[in-house]
This record gives structure tokens, C-alpha cells and sequence, in this order.
């Protein structure tokens, strides 16, 4: 396989600047109709700017540059909300008893560990399929609901 060739920075700028020779008019040569249009067009515009603007003196009689008046910056467009983070939600830790094409079939509550291990090795023995114990995290939310439900039921 050939190696590229790596670019030498040193050729790198010959070339460049001997882009840049051919374009610059040399001394024999004399600018075209164009060029020196523009160019008087340009200082009659400048010449005109100063006509028009009366230049400030101080003191001693040396002129004063006026300061630029600053251009307003357009108006920015109305910031986007922002979008608050998610709330998290709680969660809770149960077991749960899995079959073999992953499919919970009972929960338990998590101190219950031993009666989930029992259910499950049950079913393995009654079916003769693989069961297994997980753990699952479910929304704690749904259960704080409910207490609230009961709460405002016994109020009433």
C-alpha cells in the first residue's frame, strides 16, 4: 500500500504566496477601468461624509473624532421556558415469581422473601416448569393514593 504524502508547511506557504504575486498589479502594469472607478467612487464618498459632518474642535484647536453612535441590537426573541426535570417518582421493592417465558405470575411484599422462594419451588414441583424469584420495583405513588382516598373517606 502507498503512504500519503504529508503536506511540508514550508510548501505549504511558497505556494501561497506565489498565488498572491499574481494577482497584485506590478509596477509596469496599470489598474483597470474598473478598479479605478470604485476607488474614486470611494473617496467621493468619504469626501462627501466629511462635508456633511462638521468636525468639533477643542481647546487648542485640534479636531475631535466624534464617538460612533452604537447600534440597538435587535431585539432577541422571548427566552423558551424551560422544561423542569421529571418528578421522580417513589418506588417500591417487592418480589415477584417469574416463569420460564418471563411472565410474573405472583408478588410478594419484600420481607416475604422465603414464602415467594416457597411459591415458587411449589410450582416448579406442581407444573414441572422453571419458576424463579426476582426482584421487581413498582410505583410507590398508587399506594399513597389510596391511603389519601381512605383518609378524606373517614373525614367525611
Amino acid at each position: 500500500m502507498a503512504r500519503k504524502r504529508t503536506m511540508n508547511r514550508m510548501e505549504m506557504r511558497a505556494d501561497y504566496e506565489s498565488a498572491g504575486e499574481e494577482e497584485e498589479p506590478k509596477d509596469g502594469e496599470e489598474e483597470s477601468d474598473e478598479d479605478a472607478d470604485e476607488d474614486s467612487e470611494d473617496e467621493a464618498d468619504e469626501e462627501a461624509d466629511a462635508d456633511a459632518e462638521p468636525s468639533e474642535e477643542d481647546e487648542d484647536g485640534e479636531p475631535v473624532a466624534k464617538a460612533k453612535k452604537k447600534k440597538k441590537p435587535a431585539p432577541k426573541a422571548p427566552a423558551k421556558p424551560r422544561s423542569r426535570a421529571a418528578k421522580q417518582v417513589r418506588m417500591r421493592l417487592v418480589w415477584g415469581v417469574f416463569n420460564n417465558s418471563n411472565q410474573q405470575v405472583e408478588t410478594f411484599p419484600y420481607p416475604q422473601e422465603d414464602q415467594a422462594r416457597a411459591h415458587a419451588a411449589k410450582l416448579v414441583a406442581d407444573k414441572k416448569t422453571t419458576h424463579f424469584v426476582q426482584k421487581v420495583k413498582l410505583p410507590l405513588e398508587v399506594k399513597e393514593e389510596e391511603e389519601k382516598e381512605k383518609k378524606k373517606g373517614k373525614e367525611k
